[in-house]
């Protein structure tokens, strides 16, 4: 009986249906397969981890239950952990005694954790134990410091209350030579002298610098800012035969070359206040996030390059086209004001001052030398104004005659004194109220520079009471004439009695310039690969 050609394909079809269903089953029930054997092997593996896991707690914890628990029962141990939170972790005086007696039964704490005053007392105190426990060799100062000569970097503060903070810090000529690659912080640099004054001119830090001469010797060179008074000061030194080698801080010199060609540029202005504009317009809105960063009133070309690169960064996020309305991209055009008119005002800008930022942070990681020299000489020559690209050349150059006259042409000659911007910016805010007080401020400065030693933490028990009021008990305290005046009691007279007080100065192992002694107990001021003089 012969099969129709219809059944025949019937039959086909159905034979095919069941094959690709066969064949789907088989996958799956593959996969299934696949999947059961990789479950139960990384089971297999986690049980054994587990094990192995718990075998290793049971060591530990046996290891500990054999060992001692550590207990810290000294008061010296106790001061040095204040004072490395305070310098190192940047806690708040009263933080500190909030998180001493949480932290009481891990450290492992059976003496008292200290009140905020006792805190703030014991970084007085070591203050004074820098200061003023240092005493000279008969070789002399400068050797003790750092054994080839040393850099001195000053500068003083704004206006902060009744005063202004004259810092001077002491870095080794040989930085680069011990810490390649790595521009000068905090921790390198040794605070010599702090000085409070109204005003500071070219005589005033002059005769500042005499005393420091005549106490720690004389360095190897200046690293200042392009200040006059710091430059008049120089000045003076060299006439009277005891002046040494001025460097020009790269930083502060890359400033006022860009202040000379584009403060008075017409578009300047309109950007700045453009960029006020936009900042308003942006902020409370969906776009915050696009707020240029702000910018000082003062020292404005120190950080000038930040709110250009914004600037450019924020027009490169609106391209040509029209936007759909609604959108971020037309919600960002309305609140550019008149940004895009900058555009070629801003990319004229960055032509000029992108070279001179990377030679900056080259020659700040490596100093001044034939090396860095050459590295900067073609960057330098791809800068369109030749104003600013000659007279940073022959800055250079000038800079590194100096490195050869101090031998440093080879290793590198430091040309950069943010370390001592910096300070400035943590004294301000770190360790201090709402009201800035001067006196107070420049006698904690001390405290930031270098890391604290186990036997600073001893010498700060050593200093009594009675020696902390010498040393900062005739301070004039704006706080205390606020808290004096406003009370009940209080009487205008006070504050001009307090005038006739005299401003903070200490110098590095001298005579304290408010009590006029010097303390006994010797500390390690500050660690010296070398020679530790105390």
């Amino acid at each position: 009986m012969s099969i129709s050609t219809s059944q025949y394909n019937k039959m086909v079809n159905k034979r095919d249906l069941w094959r690709k269903k066969t064949g789907k089953s088989k996958a799956e029930n593959r996969y299934r397969r696949k999947e059961n054997k990789r479950f139960k092997r990384e089971r297999d593996q986690y049980r054994q981890d587990l094990k192995i896991a718990r075998q290793e707690i049971d060591a530990l914890q046996a290891q500990q239950t054999a060992l001692p628990a550590r207990v810290i029962n000294d008061k010296a141990t106790l001061v040095y952990i204040v004072l490395r939170l305070y310098i190192v972790a940047r806690i708040s005086f009263r933080g500190i005694a909030r998180i001493l007696p949480v932290l009481s039964s891990y450290l492992g704490l059976t003496v008292k954790a200290p009140c905020t005053q006792t805190v703030i007392n014991w970084v007085n105190r070591y203050a004074i134990a820098r200061m003023q426990g240092f005493h000279t060799p008969l070789e002399g100062m400068a050797a003790c410091l750092f054994p080839k000569g040393y850099i001195l970097i000053l500068d003083a503060s704004i206006g902060l209350g009744r005063g202004k903070i004259l810092t001077l810090l002491a870095l080794d000529i040989e930085h680069y030579i011990k810490n390649p690659m790595n521009a000068p912080t905090l921790k390198q640099v040794k605070c010599i002298a702090v000085s409070v004054s109204h005003s500071w001119t070219g005589e005033t830090i002059a005769s500042l610098l005499e005393k420091v001469i005549a106490q720690l010797g004389k360095p190897q060179g200046y690293l200042k800012d392009g200040g006059t008074d710091l430059g008049k000061a120089v000045r003076l030194l060299n006439e009277k035969g005891i002046g040494s080698v001025s460097i020009d801080d790269i930083s502060h010199y890359t400033a006022n070359l860009l202040k000379h060609e584009y403060s008075k540029h017409p578009s300047f202005d309109i950007f700045t206040s453009t960029c006020g504009k936009v900042s308003k317009n942006l902020k409370q809105t969906i776009l915050a996030c696009l707020a240029p960063p702000k910018m000082g009133t003062k020292a404005k070309f120190m950080n000038v390059y930040r709110l250009f690169t914004w600037a450019n960064n924020l027009l490169a996020q609106s391209p040509r086209g029209r936007a759909a309305k609604g959108s971020l991209l037309h919600k960002l055009r309305g609140s550019m004001d008149r940004l895009p008119e900058c555009k070629s005002f801003i990319n004229d800008f960055l032509l000029d001052a992108s070279p001179l930022i990377t030679c900056q942070t080259l020659l700040k990681n490596k100093g001044m030398s034939q090396q860095s020299l050459s590295e900067c000489l073609p960057i330098i020559n791809s800068i369109p104004n030749a104003y600013i690209r000659e007279n940073f050349i022959n800055w250079m150059e000038q800079q590194l005659k100096t490195a050869v006259t101090l031998g440093m042409d080879q290793h590198g000659l430091p040309v950069c004194s943010d370390c001592i911007e910096s300070l400035f910016g943590v004294a301000k805010r770190h360790g201090t109220g709402e009201v800035k007080d001067a006196n107070r401020i420049a006698a904690r400065i001390p405290t930031l520079c270098g890391e604290p030693t186990w036997q600073d933490a001893e010498s700060v028990l050593k200093i009594s009471v009675r020696e902390q009021e010498e040393y900062m008990g005739s301070l004039a305290s704006l706080t205390r004439q606020r808290r004096n005046v406003l009370n009940n009691t209080g009487r205008l007279e006070e504050i001009a009695e307090d005038e006739k007080k005299p401003d903070f100065e200490v110098i590095l192992g001298s005579k304290s310039g408010q009590n006029n002694r010097i303390i006994t107990n010797k500390t390690m001021p500050y660690e010296n690969d070398a020679v530790l003089c105390c």
